[in-house]
């Protein structure tokens, strides 16, 4: 009688997990297309690391016709499409990754940086970097182990960085009908530099970007200020001393000028990057300042420096007459100190 009962038990077993099959077929046929299409994702990860692109794009494609809301394989797609100029495509890629995944950061992140930088598509960009700001995810702290509070903070911070780029390209880009819109512009530009600036602190880019700004709103002692705290952090990067000198000779302070445009002249020759025309550019405007100097009454009042420059030691070798530690450090200090600065702060204690 057991054993009747005990293979009644299993029969019955048998035919409710055969019904339940039965009913729930369309849910298992959906896992069965999910697994292979993660695993035609993965093949595609493998042939992405063996930088084998046309096996990457026809494993991903076949694995997210498969599984078309596996987020992060649209999300590397879009970024394989952009890396190849392919915009539209990438496009499409990352709103199906934001589509399946609607906080996901980085997603939103690259589709603003592709809207902005290489479609014009200002709006949609701005759309998208206040998406990210406003995205609460999970924060998990667990002491001596794990954190992603500072990552977390920091896609903030670079939203809001993303965002006043997209302004000020949209004040740039403005027809001529509207360039009554620049002003405007500019001052959210500005105003999202000062919020990414909160979570960032210490950044040349952002310093830099928010100095142009100011700069393109006639706003030249909030200008010079950023520009000096640029080169400050960022001391051997040509652009910060470029644009102060061209702040600096619209304020007619010309020896200033000079000064700043000389190590723009030196850092621009020594960089592999520039280009023969900036670097002509550069000193074509040195010359233009220094002619323009040598024929005014702040050059006949300069004083000229007594003596050598005190703890500048040399060293002699091989008929040479070679700089030490000291001297590279002085050039540091010099590079790192801003020609004006004295004027924008004594324009700042006058208001």
């Amino acid at each position: 009688m057991k054993r009747f009962s005990k293979k009644l038990f299993s029969l019955i077993l048998i035919i409710a997990i055969a019904f339940v099959c039965y009913l729930c077929r369309g849910w298992f046929k959906e896992q069965y297309r999910h697994a292979k299409g993660v695993y035609y994702i993965h093949k595609g990860d493998n042939a992405y690391a063996a930088d084998n692109m046309g096996k990457t794009l026809e494993y991903y494609l076949t694995g997210l016709k498969l599984y078309p809301k596996h987020y992060e394989a649209w999300f590397n797609l879009g970024n394989i499409y952009a890396v190849h100029e392919d915009y539209y495509s990438a496009v499409d890629a990352y709103q199906h990754a934001i589509e399946a995944h609607p906080k996901f950061v980085m997603a939103r992140m690259n589709l603003g940086i592709v809207y902005s930088e290489d479609l014009g598509f200002f709006d949609e960009a701005i759309e998208q970097f206040e998406a990210v700001t406003k995205i609460k995810p999970f924060q998990l702290w667990i002491p001596f182990v794990y954190s992603n509070i500072k990552s977390v903070r920091g896609n903030k911070g670079l939203a809001y960085y993303n965002k006043g780029v997209a302004w000020r390209q949209k004040a740039m880009y403005l027809p001529y009908e509207k360039q009554h819109l620049i002003y405007e512009y500019l001052g959210h530009a500005i105003e999202a530099y000062t919020k990414s600036l909160k979570i960032l602190k210490k950044n040349y880019d952002l310093y830099y970007n928010r100095a142009v700004a100011h700069h393109l709103r006639g706003e030249y002692k909030a200008a010079g200020l950023d520009y000096c705290k640029a080169i400050k952090i960022a001391p051997m990067k040509f652009e910060g001393h470029y644009n102060l000198a061209v702040l600096l000779r619209q304020l007619n302070r010309n020896r200033d000028s000079i000064s700043e445009l000389q190590k723009a002249a030196i850092l621009i020759s020594e960089s592999p990057s520039s280009s023969q025309i900036e670097t002509a550019y550069i000193f074509n405007l040195l010359n233009e300042v220094t002619r323009r100097f040598i024929t005014s009454d702040e050059y006949y009042t300069q004083k000229l420096s007594d003596g050598p420059i005190e703890g500048m030691s040399y060293t002699y070798v091989h008929g040479r007459v070679v700089a030490d530690d000291d001297f590279d450090k002085a050039m540091l200090n010099n590079f790192k100190t801003c020609s004006g600065i004295s004027y924008f702060e004594q324009k700042d204690e006058e208001e």
